[in-house]
């Protein structure tokens, strides 16, 4: 198993960025994808993004003004978030996956979340 944990969130106003940061511990990080969602209040949680060890990424279609990237030297995962509008408030979680995938079953890993405000 990775244990995780995210850092970065915050409040912003809308057409700011932010950094997000999911810190791995665990021999094994190398061996996982790892994928950051969201969740807003009332809603389900949605896949934003995943990248894998060479840093190979897919995203969700509604998130191009996003970019995930991946230090491996420091086992930290990032989320850039760009161009933020309200509607991008939510709990953002990284999870890790041995699988390439946008399904949040298939992550076995998760942080704790960090929240992102966004005022308009």
């Amino acid at each position: 198993q990775v244990q995780l944990v995210e850092s970065g969130g915050g409040l912003v106003q809308a057409g700011g960025s932010l950094r997000l940061s999911c810190a791995a511990s665990g021999r094994t990080f190398n061996e996982y994808f790892v994928g950051w969602f969201r969740q807003a209040p009332g809603q389900e949680r949605e896949f934003v993004a995943a990248i894998g060890w060479s840093g190979g990424a897919r995203y969700a279609d509604s998130m191009g003004r996003f970019a995930i990237s991946r230090d491996n030297a420091k086992n930290t995962v990032y989320l850039h978030l760009n161009s933020l509008k309200p509607e991008d408030t939510a709990v953002y979680y990284c999870a890790a996956s041995l699988l390439w995938t946008d399904n949040d079953r298939q992550y076995s890993s998760w942080g704790q979340g960090t929240q992102v405000t966004v005022s308009s």
